[in-house]
C-alpha cells in the first residue's frame, strides 16, 4: 500500500505532472493540498480517467483539499471539527477499504501556515493544531491504521531546515508551533519519515526564491503522522524530489508511505 502526501499548489496548473505521477508510480492513495479551486472545478473526469475515485474539498483561490484513491472510499469527513465558523478547506478524511487488504483510515491535511507573528493568522494556526490534536484523540480509540497526511507548515526540528537561522522569525518554526505538532506526536503517533530515517537532513518544500532549489536549501513540512496500527505496517518512506524539476513545479515533492 503506497499512500503519498502532495502538496500541488494548484491542481489545474499542476495537473498534468499529477497525471504523470499516477501513471508511474500507481500509488494506492493521493491526498493532495492547496488546490486552490472550487468544488466544481475540480478535474474529477481526467483523474477518474487515470483510474481512481476522488473525494475533494475546494475553496475560491485559496487551500482546498482532496484524497484520491484507487480502491473505494468510504466515511467521508469534510472539514476540521470544532469551529463550525471556520469556512477554510482544510481538512478532508475518509476511509480507504482495498478488497483484500485491511481497510486504512487517512485525513488530507492542509494546516495554515500562520503568518506574519503577532497578528490572528498565528492565533488561527495554534487553535487549528487544537482542533486536530483533539480530533485525533477521539479516532485513536477505533485501533484501525490512520495516516494523517500532509502540509503541517510545521519544521519540527532543526535538522529539517538547511538554514535553520533563516526561520526563527518564521510561525513554522515558533517554539508555541512545534510544541502543538509534538503534542499531537505525544497522542502515540509515529512520525513516518524519522520512524526509517532518523537523523537525514530530509527535505519536502525548496522555495521558487533565490535559487533555494538549486542550493538545496529546503524545508521539511510535509508528513505523514500514523497510529500506532499503521506504524506496525509502515515499510519505508520515500521523498519525490524528481518533481522538482519538472517544468513550472509546485514548491513542494510528494512524500510516500509504503505500508505492508
Amino acid at each position: 500500500m503506497k499512500i503519498v502526501s502532495w502538496n500541488v499548489n494548484s491542481i489545474r496548473q499542476r495537473l498534468e505532472h499529477l497525471i504523470n505521477f499516477l501513471d508511474k508510480e500507481k500509488p494506492d492513495v493521493v491526498c493532495l493540498q492547496e488546490l486552490k479551486c472550487q468544488d466544481d472545478g475540480f478535474p474529477r473526469l481526467e483523474i477518474e480517467g487515470a483510474g481512481y475515485n476522488v473525494a475533494f474539498h475546494g475553496q475560491k483561490a485559496f487551500n482546498g483539499v482532496a484524497i484520491l484513491s484507487r480502491h473505494p472510499i468510504n466515511d467521508i469527513r469534510k472539514g476540521l471539527p470544532g469551529d463550525e465558523t471556520d469556512e477554510q478547506s482544510r481538512y478532508i478524511e475518509a476511509v480507504i477499504t482495498p478488497v483484500d487488504q485491511q481497510a486504512f483510515r487517512v485525513a488530507s491535511i492542509y494546516l495554515p501556515n500562520g503568518n506574519p507573528l503577532g497578528t490572528p493568522k498565528f492565533d488561527y494556526k495554534l487553535a487549528w493544531m487544537k482542533r486536530l490534536k483533539d480530533h485525533v484523540q477521539s479516532l485513536l480509540p477505533y485501533e484501525e491504521p490512520l495516516v494523517l497526511a500532509g502540509d503541517y507548515n510545521i519544521i519540527p526540528e532543526e535538522k529539517d531546515a538547511a538554514n535553520p537561522q533563516e526561520w526563527v522569525n518564521d510561525a513554522l518554526f515558533q517554539p508555541e508551533s512545534r510544541a502543538a505538532f509534538r503534542a499531537i506526536l505525544n497522542l502515540g503517533l509515529t512520525e513516518a519519515l524519522r520512524a526509517c530515517y532518523a537523523n537525514d537532513k530530509l527535505y519536502t518544500f525548496w522555495d521558487y526564491q533565490a535559487g533555494a532549489w538549486q542550493r538545496n536549501n529546503g524545508i521539511r513540512i510535509d508528513h505523514l503522522l500514523l497510529s500506532p496500527q499503521a506504524a506496525d505496517k509502515l515499510q519505508d518512506v520515500v521523498i519525490y524530489k524528481e518533481t522538482r524539476d519538472w517544468e513550472k513545479p509546485s514548491d513542494h515533492v510528494p512524500i510516500i508511505g509504503i505500508f505492508s
